[in-house]
């Protein structure tokens, strides 16, 4: 487990976006061998996703024999609808970028029979080799995707009763309107994430600071979902300042004290930095 902290919000965006870049590059991907990356939705991601549309309008990095699995969708949101996770993928990262639609994966909220679109899903996870870099942002209660308090840390994809707390926290964005807020979701499951070759997780801002404590500082604990990646043999933690607020300070020090290894991994064989 590695704990990458940064100054500022707009720092992990940039950081993330050059490791996702260096990842890709250095797999060197072809027609014979797709690199394999899950993707998050939510505020925290989109300075990541704006930093790798000008890597790729510069010339940096192709898409093109790239696969994405996205972690989430609503259910009966229709996917034109601007909350749902699809208008989020297209508008602010795919339509600018020379990704292959055939290639992108979102889970179909309107299938009608969700089950099914779920165990589809990881089908396809597998049939195309397992993903090599899950990306993922945290809720302040420490979930993962919509694998809320009290999941199993062993889920696999599967529909998901929203809790009260996760729709409160959503009507802002159906104009403060419960009636309009979805009450179910499809999500990958914290099992489906752990299958992954690497995790990156990306936590961002003194309301997350709590998650982050529980997450790094305090054992596995299946009321705070992301605390599982402790348990994973690649993860990232990457945080800003803000975000390590609830941290003791000796713990900020040593991750610190690491900052000279840790952040050559933008710049390194991944090879030689993927242990922990």
């Amino acid at each position: 487990m590695k704990l990458l902290i940064l100054d500022t919000a707009d720092k992990v965006a940039e950081w993330s976006a050059k490791y996702v870049l260096k990842r890709i590059n250095d797999f060197n991907p072809g027609p014979d061998k797709y690199f394999v990356l899950g993707l998050p939705t939510g505020s925290t991601p989109l300075g990541m996703y704006k930093k790798l549309i000008e890597f790729h309008n510069a010339g940096k990095i192709s898409f093109k024999y790239v696969k994405t699995f996205n972690m989430d969708e609503y259910v009966d949101l229709p996917r034109d609808h601007p909350e749902s996770y699809h208008y989020y993928m297209w508008n602010n990262f795919f339509k600018h970028i020379d990704i292959n639609p055939a290639n992108v994966h979102i889970l179909d909220g309107n299938a009608s029979d969700l089950q099914k679109e779920c165990d589809e899903f990881e089908r396809k996870i597998t049939e195309a080799g397992g993903i090599e870099l899950f990306i993922g942002g945290i809720g302040p209660d420490g979930h993962i995707a919509f694998n809320e308090p009290g999941s199993s840390l062993v889920s696999r994809t599967r529909v998901k009763t929203l809790a009260q707390d996760t729709l409160e926290a959503n009507a802002r964005f159906f104009g403060n309107d419960m009636s309009k807020v979805p009450k179910q979701a499809l999500t990958v499951g914290v099992g489906t994430v752990m299958d992954a070759k690497e995790v990156m997780i990306l936590i961002t801002g003194t309301h997350k600071a709590f998650a982050l404590y529980k997450a790094i500082e305090e054992g596995v604990n299946h009321m705070w979902t992301v605390s599982a990646f402790q348990q994973h043999r690649h993860t990232i933690f990457l945080c800003d300042e803000d975000a390590t607020l609830e941290l003791r300070v000796k713990t900020v020090k040593y991750f610190k004290n690491l900052w000279n290894v840790h952040s050559k991994l933008i710049d390194g064989p991944w090879s030689d930095f993927s242990g922990n």
